[in-house]
């Protein structure tokens, strides 16, 4: 058998013969480098949106975690502006989960015909309601698993509510803005929200997740123009 190269070993001899750092190493050593530059960059804007927008918050009309749940679900594709305008009858007529759930599917349709989407939104309101009744004790769930597991209830939705209604920060909301400043920030590489989550939950400290989201999403309302 013939003796095994030394140069297949991680390291090689330099001509003065100390050890020179193999690629695999200097490969390591970049990746962190470049880490470390995304999250000073990444707070170094946090900052900066704390300066600027100190009172962002959900911008959704809601009293209860439920009706935050649902005014979530119809956000989807649709302005909060105008969420806000169809809510009020909504919850006027259906204001906890126990009403929604016994709701008729048609006359929550007509309801929130103007957010689009209606027909899906309505069945996944209507489907959530009567989980929350059958299954959680008529209490919205306070974990992202349980949450998940609610019809038309995605990361996105599940964050919004766990923050806003229950002071959870389980993960960073990303929204359409969310996604197109932070890869403009350079932040992420990604266009999938949940590896564009993945990266900023390693960059941003707990606590800060939604403080992120949200103010991001206020900047991107004043600054983006499509």
């Amino acid at each position: 058998m013939r003796p095994r190269s030394s140069s297949a070993k991680s390291s090689k001899a330099s001509d003065d013969g100390t050890a020179e750092p193999s690629a695999t190493v200097v490969g390591n050593a970049s990746g962190r480098k470049k880490r470390r530059s995304k999250k000073m960059r990444a707070t170094e804007v946090l900052i900066r949106l704390k300066t600027e927008y100190p009172d962002a918050t959900c911008s959704l009309d809601y009293e209860t975690p439920m009706q935050l749940l649902v005014a979530t679900i119809l956000s989807a594709q649709c302005t909060d502006e105008r969420v806000n305008k169809v809510t009020p009858a909504l919850f006027a007529k259906y204001p906890t989960a126990e009403a929604m759930a016994s709701g008729e599917l048609s006359d929550i349709e007509e309801l929130v015909r103007s957010t689009g989407f209606y027909r899906n939104k309505s069945k996944n309101i209507l489907g959530s309601c009567r989980m929350i009744m059958e299954d959680f004790g008529g209490e919205v769930p306070r974990t992202m698993p349980e949450l998940l597991t609610l019809p038309g209830v995605a990361r996105k939705t599940a964050n919004v509510v766990l923050a806003h209604a229950f002071g959870i920060n389980a993960g960073v909301t990303v929204d359409t803005l969310v996604k197109r400043l932070t890869n403009r920030l350079g932040l992420t590489k990604h266009q999938d929200p949940k590896r564009i989550e993945r990266d900023l939950m390693q960059l941003l400290p707990q606590p800060d997740w939604e403080n992120w989201s949200i103010r991001l999403i206020y900047h991107g309302r004043a600054v983006c123009s499509a």
